[in-house]
């Protein structure tokens, strides 16, 4: 899966290991069935930097993560290669932020989320002030999108996503997908700017 140079750079990403490292690591006996544990132990960091990049908000991130490991354990005896592994849980992992994201809006909407965070905590350590302010400008109106519309430019433009990955990481089509980006790019164009 390349991956095109992202056009806004939060807290860096954890690039996936070269194949030969991953099989290597993956599963130290290819003939034995890949172990939860081992698997947590393996990509809960890259997990974490997914569902942390589509939230934005910290606190959030351990209990989705788990959520994707408790997934993952029901459908890890159908996963063939220890090379699929980091693709399946990815798409595991935007799946459940997605649905996190739709509670969070339900919960603003019913008064049980009026959670003020700040969202510059999720900016790269050395971030002057103003791309830390910009970041969480960018989150706020993030917040304000569909859900759909918000994870499909998330995944694009801070995860550096390509529009074919990213429409099988969203469940959608092509074209729905860069439906998605582009209704999501115009209206935080209308609020803020160019931003990428």
């Amino acid at each position: 899966m390349a991956h095109a140079a992202p056009h806004l750079r939060l807290i860096p990403p954890l690039h996936p290991a070269p194949p030969e490292a991953v099989a290597e690591h993956a599963c130290p006996y290819p003939a034995e069935p890949l172990r939860l544990e081992t698997l947590f132990q393996q990509h809960a960091r890259y997990v974490a930097s997914v569902v942390l990049r589509v939230l934005g908000r910290d606190h959030e991130v351990d209990d989705v993560v788990q959520e994707v490991f408790l997934t993952a354990m029901t459908g890890l005896s159908a996963v063939r290669s220890p090379l699929a592994v980091r693709g399946w849980l990815k798409t595991i992992a935007v799946r459940k932020a997605c649905r996190h994201l739709r509670r969070r809006r339900l919960r603003t909407l019913l008064g049980f989320d009026r959670d003020s965070t700040s969202y510059e905590q999720v900016a790269a350590p050395g971030c002057s002030p103003e791309e830390r302010a910009l970041l969480a400008r960018v989150y706020q109106e993030l917040d304000r999108l569909p859900v759909a519309e918000r994870v499909a430019w998330t995944l694009r433009y801070v995860e550096g996503e390509q529009i074919e990955a990213l429409a099988e990481l969203c469940g959608c089509s092509l074209a729905t997908a860069k439906r998605r980006i582009a209704a999501a790019q115009a209206t935080l164009e209308r609020t803020l700017g160019h931003v990428r």
